[in-house]
């Protein structure tokens, strides 16, 4: 029998233990032998509400509240669990959710049931552990769900994707295998290289998509060309994720292109095909009209001279939309071709805006331009062509607004020229839309504007051609300029007289056309 000394020291070492207890984070019982609570800790009494201390009167009530505060698809299994830990004496290992006594929410916990011996070896206590994860589990919900979700996407059957480190392709999904015919041993080998799957796009690749890829961490899908493991090529609408790490490393997504390209490459052949068969019965309409006009003015039949007028404005508007038909289809095929002559941008523009002034007299162009030629090297009539299709727009899209400005500036290294108009304008949304085939910047208004919005595709791929830009500033109501920048050439394909001037010797130019035409390069 224990002294009251001994009972005074147990009680004191035992007080020493549950504030120790109390000032852990984790919510603490010890649990008696026969499954009753002895004792719970202060952060559980937080938690679950109950702030009376357990005692011999309230162990029942304190061994009731615990399975109640269990999450319902939780409490069958864990108390399962833990009955049978208590019956053969295994310490256990168990995560489920408690309700928050206040609240009434549920957090997750990892619980930890650890048997204690006395000198005997027989289990005088349980003491149960639980740790807050519920962050921790919510990050592997989420975590876990994503995972699911790529494996999915991995799974797909209509998009390829593929994984590169530097030149090596290292993963990819059983469809960009299939796409490109290679094996999953070519992939496990490390046999499917960057280089070789795209080598058009590898050998330009710094500089078409580097400031996406590396500064940007995406590439905007974009039409290309796979080169297959039988040499074949396949395409493709090609995008990717950069991943920035000790290397460079791409998620690469594919999509097969070949039906689109197919059907884009019928309906270019339909085009140019049609194209062809007009421009034959347009071309002898506009001569039999011609020869219909001759005679009708001899006869001085002035009403139908005037119907034959408009007849002729109208076979040329159907003459130059099948023209433009007609380049589409040669720029599909890459067999527009041009010509690299000597062209006086300056002239250019004074004729094509005398042109224009002749034929409409509800519009003024005004040229704001520098004094002396300004030379680029180019196809000069494809160049004429980019003010005839950009004037043509302002007077269309200006009816009320009769002054157009044209502003030509240069600097050291280009030359721009300027084409503002005060017309109906277009919206900020649409304005990187316009230069798209087949686009049209007022879709509201097309009967009252129309065409078949190739006119500025074709000038922006002419302009390309030549090395040069055109953008658009614009605002709803109030007009658009264009803004076409061309670069200049270097001094050896200019005049000598320009030559001079070039190099800053203030010479002036006193050739004229005639005498310009040697230093050309036009087509024979």
């Amino acid at each position: 029998m224990k002294s009251i000394t001994e009972e005074r020291k147990w009680e004191e070492k035992s007080n020493e233990q549950y504030a120790f207890i109390d000032a852990l984070p984790q919510l603490i019982w010890i649990v008696q032998p026969d499954g009753c609570v002895a004792y719970t800790n202060q952060r559980w009494r937080d938690y679950s509400g109950e702030q009376q201390l357990p005692s011999r009167a309230n162990l029942f009530l304190q061994q009731e509240i615990w399975p109640e505060n269990l999450h319902p698809e939780d409490r069958a299994y864990v108390l399962a669990l833990q009955q049978q830990a208590f019956e053969t004496g295994v310490p256990l290992t168990v995560r489920y959710r408690l309700r928050e006594g206040h609240t009434g929410a549920y957090r997750w916990f990892l619980a930890q049931v650890v048997p204690y011996y006395n000198e005997a070896g027989k289990i005088v206590r349980w003491m149960v552990s639980c740790t807050d994860i519920d962050d921790q589990k919510q990050t592997e919900d989420t975590l876990r769900q994503s995972q699911e979700r790529v494996d999915l996407l991995m799974r797909s059957s209509l998009i390829g994707i593929f994984v590169a480190e530097d030149n090596e392709i290292v993963d990819a999904n059983t469809t960009f295998l299939r796409m490109t015919g290679y094996s999953q041993k070519d992939l496990d080998q490390r046999n499917i290289q960057w280089t070789t799957t795209t080598p058009a796009l590898a050998s330009s690749f710094p500089e078409q998509v580097h400031q996406e890829v590396v500064v940007q961490h995406y590439k905007t899908p974009f039409e290309t060309e796979l080169v297959c493991k039988d040499g074949s090529k396949l395409p493709v609408l090609l995008g990717g994720i950069a991943v920035h790490g000790q290397m460079l490393q791409g998620i690469g997504i594919v999509m097969d292109n070949a039906a689109r390209h197919e059907l884009q490459q019928r309906k270019d052949s339909f085009v140019s095909i049609v194209s062809h068969e007009l421009k034959t019965p347009i071309t002898s309409l506009k001569l039999q009209n011609q020869v219909l006009r001759k005679q009708l003015k001899k006869q001085g039949i002035s009403d139908l001279e005037i119907a034959s007028d408009r007849m002729d404005v109208q076979l040329n508007a159907i003459a130059r939309m099948v023209d433009e038909l007609l380049d589409i289809s040669r720029m599909q095929a890459g067999k527009l071709a041009y010509a690299r002559d000597l062209v006086d941008l300056d002239m250019v523009l004074r004729e094509v805006i005398s042109l224009f002034q002749r034929m409409q007299t509800t519009h003024t162009i005004a040229l704001h331009r520098t004094p002396a030629p300004v030379f680029i090297i180019g196809d000069r009539d494809r160049i004429e062509r980019i003010f005839l299709n950009i004037l043509s727009n302002a007077i269309k899209y200006a009816p009320s607004a009769p002054l157009i400005d044209v502003l030509l500036t240069t600097s050291e290294e280009s030359v721009t020229v300027s084409i503002r108009d005060q017309g109906i304008g277009i919206p900020q949304e649409l304005q990187e839309k316009i230069f798209d085939r087949f686009y049209r910047a007022a879709p509201l208004q097309q009967h009252a504007f129309p065409g078949l919005g190739l006119g500025l595709y074709i000038v922006a791929e002419i302009i390309k051609h030549h090395g040069g830009t055109i953008r658009v500033e614009s605002e709803l109501g109030k007009g658009a300029t264009f803004h076409i920048t061309f670069p200049l050439p270097t001094p050896e394909y200019l005049p000598v007289g320009e030559r001079s001037k070039s190099n800053g010797e203030g010479a002036t130019n006193t050739l004229s056309t005639d005498q310009r035409q040697p230093y050309s390069h036009r087509r024979r």
